[in-house]
């Protein structure tokens, strides 16, 4: 919702061709089983934004969590999913490596991605990314 990073991943997905259907984490109807499906082997810790101001402040610690709880506490604030989120025929994924997207569905970028487009480039003091919606 608001962020720099996912305008920036929509675009190198556009640019490669792709059409996407955008839905909002924060208002989408989430229920256990179907946001499980994005996490696939991944261990708890890597299904969370790591820039969730909750995160950050050490209220919500990953690593302390079963499954349960992790989607638990993510359908309750959706912040701390990590994103995006991503569903292509049937296959689900979270984050967003280029060179992993890349060899999946194909990215094609004029040039190597060499920024992290995951990690939230703003400060946990600025203002929440849902404000700029």
């Amino acid at each position: 919702p608001g962020c720099r990073n996912n305008t920036k991943q929509k675009n190198l997905l556009l640019a490669a061709g792709h059409n996407l259907e955008e839905k909002s984490l924060l208002t989408e109807p989430w229920k256990p089983e179907n946001l499980r499906l994005f996490f696939g082997d991944l261990p708890i810790n890597l299904w969370f934004n790591p820039s969730a101001p909750r995160i950050k402040s050490g209220e919500v610690i990953p690593d302390n969590l079963n499954e349960e709880q992790a989607l638990e506490l993510m359908i309750a604030d959706p912040l701390l999913i990590r994103r995006p989120l991503i569903h292509v025929d049937g296959v689900f994924r979270v984050g967003f490596d280029p060179e992993k997207i890349d060899a999946w569905i194909g990215l094609n970028p004029d040039k190597p991605v060499t920024e992290d487009l995951e990690t939230c480039p703003r400060s946990h003091e600025e203002k929440s990314c849902t404000s700029d919606n």
